[in-house]
């Protein structure tokens, strides 16, 4: 499947956020209502880095850089075949989401945030290499999506199913 409707552009939705704020969820979910070719950013770290955020330090720009650019490059290559995607990937600084927008010119970001408790309380509960301990790093990194960028900010306090309803009514792809 190319885009949601005859005619379009290949879009990218890029699902971001502080760990915990249910980017995977929700990106996956929108996944299976749209067809759309889907990137788990977490799949795209190195194993250096992914031991890194295990071991509770905070990954660097030097890290970051590097897989945000897989992220960007496996993005260009859907968008240069005219499919569509839908990615997970924290994006928390304008510089980052700047590398992910090198991917296609439809790079559309919806930033998933909520109450820092029921976050602290999804990151505990779950079993994933970012300890809950991160979230602090994550929350002092996380640059808001400033007025120029294409994109909208969207509460998790509802149900994944929602969200989802949500983000692609107001994109019109529902």
């Amino acid at each position: 499947m190319t885009a949601a409707g005859e005619g379009r552009p290949a879009w990218h939705l890029v699902f971001m956020g502080v760990s915990g704020s249910g980017k995977s969820t929700v990106a996956r979910l929108a996944h299976e209502r749209l067809d759309w070719a889907f990137a788990e950013g977490d799949d795209f770290h190195s194993e250096e880095s992914i031991r890194k955020m295990s071991e509770g330090r905070p990954l660097t720009d030097g890290d970051r850089i590097p897989w945000l650019g897989r992220l960007a490059a496996w993005t260009r290559d859907q968008d240069d075949a005219g499919r569509s995607t839908i990615v997970s990937c924290s994006a928390l600084r304008r510089a980052y989401r700047d590398v992910l927008r090198t991917g296609g010119e439809h790079t559309y970001f919806v930033h998933l945030t909520g109450d820092k408790g029921m976050i602290l309380e999804r990151m505990a509960a779950r079993e994933h290499f970012m300890p809950p301990e991160m979230l602090e790093s994550q929350i002092a990194t996380l640059e808001h999506l400033e007025p120029d960028e294409q994109g909208l900010t969207v509460d998790v306090d509802d149900p994944p199913e929602q969200v989802v309803d949500r983000v692609l009514a107001e994109l019109g792809f529902d």
